[in-house]
Order: structure tokens, then C-alpha cells, then sequence
């Protein structure tokens, strides 16, 4: 049963209909929306209750951030397994009861990570890892919407923030990246536009300190004012040299297929020789071919499939899932209270 019937709600529900391990059952969504033909014949239930009440083996759970723990713990305790998008829950407090009960009723938690079922995600952080500590880690993804697209981008930031939405992806990817522990973050975060709460802020950016003196900075802004000027930077640097995802020309924020697409990564060696010049020139590893969105969220619930049907332990995911989460949030607080926040 599929929960939420947005972007990625309708991307995971192709998915279990193309996938032939899944028996797509039905959809729970609070309006009616228009769906894609291969989807059109599945049967629609009022709630998440009435879904329940079918007994699904599954759960699929793509609806806004401030349902996904109660959404999750119905599913679990009901006796479904559970597919959440990220991030986990609205607070650390959520999130930590949605693992308690996976781990207590024994069912399968994913939480949805995406990039780590990306190829090229998996070859930059492997790439990474080798450039010795500490590390200077620089990510972003601001997106330049309008028209609907900024209409969706309002309704999320009632329950979640750019920085906490797409952040939990990066900071897990920098969590991956960096053996050492964080210890400290600062948030940064400022109202563009009179068309949302004063509360809320629609472009912010973190610092995260770790034990070893690493640094990662993460951005991340929503709206029609949003720069196409160096919108995705995925760039790491250490004493051994650098790593980056290097994009096409003419690539546009407000693409999904731009948030996971990486053209080419470019590995750079720091050493010189005794002229002072560089020994090697930089390395281009092409990424040319790639699985796009739809392929990636196919991988995705594949990787769901196989931790359902060969018992996966997923205790580290769950925790990983949690501690990047834990840390986004802090970079709200501290954009609140204009302070680090010690982690």
C-alpha cells in the first residue's frame, strides 16, 4: 500500500507496479490526483486505516514530513513492513519511537536515502575517503521554482524546511564520507518572500564540526528568487587533494533528474613534484551512464524487496537515518537561536 501520492509517492508506486516481487494492493492519498496510466486501475482507500484493514505486507509511506511517524508506527504496529521517505520523522523524539517500534514488532524499516542506491554517489564517496583528514566537505541544491512547483515547495515548508528536507540526503553522504565524529553545527537561514510565515525561512545553510577538525557546509533555498548560478556543488577536499561531481552546462535546479544526476566526477591529486607542478593532471571519471529518478527509485524498493526477503539487519541504516536528522534539526534550532549548537 502506497501512502502519499506526490513526486515521489507516484515514483515509488511505479516502482512496486513494474517490480514483480510487489503486489501493489492500493493507494491512500487526501486528494484525488492524476495519476500515471500504469497506475490508473489500482484501487484508492479514504485513510490510512481503511488501507490498513487490508493487511498489507508493506507500507509505503511518501506523504509530508509531520505524518511520517505516526503513518510509520501504524504500519509497524499493524504488522507491515514500512518504506518512509526522508526525512524519518519531524523531530528526533518521532523518529527514535518509529525505530523503537520497528525493532520491537521485528519488521523492516528503509528509510528513503536515495543516493545510496546511486553508483556515482557510492564512486564520490569512495573517491572521497581517500583524500586523508580533515576534510573540507561542500554541498548544496537550491532549486528555482515557480508556478506550481513553488505552490508544492509552500506547502512542504508548513512541516519541513529546505535545509532539513534534502540536508538529511547530504549530511548522510558527508556521515559516509568522514570517520570522525561531529560535534558541533550552525544553522544560517533567511525569509525571501512574503508569500510564507514569518517563521519560516526558505534559504539556509549549515556548518557541521567534526572531532577531527573536518568541516562540512551544506545549502539549500526553494523559490522563484533562487540563483541558477552554482546551484549543485558536491565537493570534497583534503590534503591528498579533491573530489567533485562536475555537471552539464544548461542544467536547471527545478529538474529532478538534475538533484541525481553527476555527468562526470573529477578526482584531483594534490601532489607536486620537484618543480613545484602537479605529478598527475586530473582524472575524469564519466558517469554517462547512470540510472535516471525513475530507475533510481526502482533500485531503491529493489533494495526493500531484499532486506524483507533475506531478513536484512538494518540497525545501522535506522541509526544513520536518525543521526543525520538529529543534525539538520539542530541547524534549525541553532538558526532560532542564532547560536551553535554542541551535538
Amino acid at each position: 500500500m502506497v501512502v502519499g501520492l506526490g513526486q515521489m509517492g507516484q515514483s515509488h508506486a511505479l516502482a512496486y507496479h513494474r517490480n514483480p516481487g510487489f503486489e501493489l494492493i492500493g493507494f491512500v492519498n487526501r486528494t484525488a490526483v492524476a495519476l500515471p496510466a500504469e497506475l490508473a486501475g489500482y484501487q484508492r482507500f479514504e485513510s490510512g486505516e481503511a488501507g490498513l484493514a487490508q493487511r498489507p505486507e508493506l507500507v509505503s509511506v511518501n506523504t509530508y514530513t509531520d505524518s511520517h511517524a505516526r503513518y510509520a508506527i501504524a504500519a509497524l504496529e499493524a504488522g507491515a513492513h514500512v518504506f518512509v521517505e526522508k526525512p524519518l520523522a519531524a523531530s528526533v523524539v518521532e523518529a527514535e519511537r518509529v525505530v523503537a517500534t520497528a525493532r520491537r514488532t521485528g519488521r523492516k524499516l528503509v528509510v528513503g536515502y536515495i543516493l545510496r542506491h546511486h553508483p556515482s554517489y557510492v564512486e564520490f564517496i569512495r573517491q572521497a575517503r581517500k583524500l586523508g583528514s580533515p576534510l573540507a566537505m561542500r554541498m548544496n541544491l537550491n532549486q528555482q521554482s515557480s508556478g506550481p512547483a513553488w505552490e508544492i515547495h509552500k506547502r512542504l515548508m508548513d512541516s519541513t524546511s529546505p535545509v532539513v528536507d534534502c540536508g538529511v540526503h547530504y549530511i548522510d553522504v558527508m556521515l559516509q564520507i568522514c570517520d570522525s565524529r561531529p560535534v558541533q553545527v550552525r544553522g544560517m537561514g533567511v525569509r525571501l518572500s512574503a508569500e510564507i510565515a514569518e517563521r519560516q525561512v526558505n534559504y539556509g545553510h549549515l556548518q557541521v564540526l567534526f572531532a577531527d577538525g573536518s568541516v562540512g557546509w551544506y545549502e539549500a533555498g526553494w523559490g522563484p528568487m533562487i540563483s541558477e548560478t552554482a546551484f549543485f556543488v558536491k565537493d570534497v577536499m583534503g590534503p591528498r587533494g579533491a573530489v567533485s561531481i562536475v555537471m552539464d552546462e544548461g542544467a536547471a535546479s527545478a529538474s529532478v533528474d538534475t538533484h541525481t544526476k553527476t555527468a562526470r566526477i573529477r578526482v584531483h591529486a594534490a601532489a607536486t613534484g620537484d618543480d613545484g607542478g602537479f605529478i598527475a593532471p586530473d582524472e575524469i571519471l564519466s558517469m554517462h551512464d547512470e540510472p535516471g529518478h525513475q530507475e533510481l527509485c526502482e533500485r531503491e524498493q529493489q533494495f526493500v524487496l531484499d532486506a524483507i526477503r533475506g531478513d536484512v539487519d538494518l540497525g545501522k541504516h535506522m541509526d544513520d537515518a536518525v543521526r543525520s536528522l538529529a543534525i539538520v534539526l539542530a541547524a534549525e534550532r541553532s538558526m532560532l537561536e542564532r547560536r551553535a549548537i554542541d551535538l
